[in-house]
């Protein structure tokens, strides 16, 4: 075994690209650490997330220190500002997007359990409050991350890394469509 030079990386995410139907985009609600919002911006790129909607105050991917987390990636992605993270739910459900909050709240169903449609935009909220309440409302559909250990939640950023290969997975393989 050997690792992938550069050609074959291309060729090997080019065909897991076309397996890939549905789009998926962020609203990242309040989210103002700079080194999440960066460690986002290049897992987003990584899954061929289509938009950002930042809301609520949410660091922008063009800041200084969410750009060199991001180590460039951020020029893949376009984004959007909205004050309220219920304004950015609605603009994205304008897209053709549902709106899928991520939350540790009650009545959200397991992601893995979740049924959404092919184009979905995961709603993330603030690193200690999560989503605000306008935004949690403003959702189609709530989801959480089963956890197993002592802790209580994960950081943001991995969890929204969590979430966008568990969205793409299930493009992949067919499942959670209704």
């Amino acid at each position: 075994m050997r690792q992938l030079g550069q050609t074959d990386l291309k060729r090997l995410h080019r065909d897991w690209g076309k397996r890939a139907t549905g789009r998926v985009a962020l609203l990242l609600d309040g989210v103002s650490s700079p080194f999440n919002v960066g460690s986002i911006v290049r897992t987003a790129a990584a899954f061929r997330v289509e938009h950002l909607y930042l809301a609520g105050g949410a660091t922008s991917p063009a800041a200084a220190k969410a750009g060199k987390t991001a180590m460039g990636t951020e020029r893949y992605l376009s984004w959007s500002t909205f004050e309220r993270g219920a304004d950015a739910a609605d603009a994205a459900r304008e897209d053709g997007y549902c709106v899928l909050g991520l939350e540790l709240a009650d009545h959200a169903v397991p992601l893995f359990q979740i049924s959404v449609g092919p184009d979905v935009c995961l709603a993330i909220g603030h690193e200690d409050r999560g989503l605000t309440t306008a935004t949690l409302a403003a959702c189609d559909a709530v989801a959480f991350i089963p956890q197993l250990g002592r802790v209580g939640s994960l950081n943001v950023a991995t969890a929204a890394a969590i979430a966008i290969f568990e969205l793409r997975r299930r493009d992949w393989s067919g499942a959670g469509r209704p």
